[in-house]
């Protein structure tokens, strides 16, 4: 199933994400959709889903074993959303280091560089990865990040190559 935008909505409430995660995946879902109306062809429903509820994890406690976003993915197939479950299971950070995981679909790439170019506001990747740096993380999770970057660029390049905008315009036209 693929839900509306409502029924993504109250799946918010129902595990309580917070405020600001709220603000965060509607600008993520806003960023998707842009790049997808202008990349064809694109499953829309489909990725302004994943993108409301890439994060409906955050205030889930986990079971062992579990991180960001496994949580999110056993909450969408328990909620039978499997097709949205395999979506957001490619958007977190490590994810583009694993071929297992990298995103390789429209839908996957789109939500991965929107996740990545909205904090609580639509950034550029650049300025986002700012913002990580200056957390000065513990010493694997920037090494993590620092492997992530050049990947990341990549596949910013790309997308904007089709879509014939600079980053820095998306938040002026998103």
């Amino acid at each position: 199933m693929i839900p509306t935008e409502a029924q993504a909505k109250a799946l918010w409430d129902t595990y309580q994400m917070p405020a600001p995660k709220r603000i965060h995946v509607a600008l993520v879902a806003r960023v998707a959709e842009f790049f997808a109306t202008k990349i064809q062809p694109v499953n829309i429903p489909l990725l302004r889903a994943a993108a409301l509820l890439h994060d409906i994890d955050k205030a889930v406690p986990r079971l062992p074993g579990e991180g960001h976003p496994e949580t999110a993915v056993r909450i969408l197939k328990e909620e039978g959303m499997e097709e949205v479950a395999n979506l957001v299971a490619t958007h977190s950070l490590h994810a583009i280091l694993d071929p297992k995981t990298a995103p390789t679909t429209w839908e996957q790439k789109l939500l991965y560089l929107a996740d990545k170019m909205v904090k609580y506001e639509i950034i550029t990747v650049d300025q986002r990865f700012a913002l990580w740096n200056a957390e000065h993380l513990p010493k694997d999770a920037q090494q993590i990040l620092d492997e992530c970057y050049p990947k990341v660029k990549e596949l910013e390049k790309e997308v904007f190559g089709l879509i014939g905008i600079t980053p820095q315009e998306v938040a002026k036209v998103a």
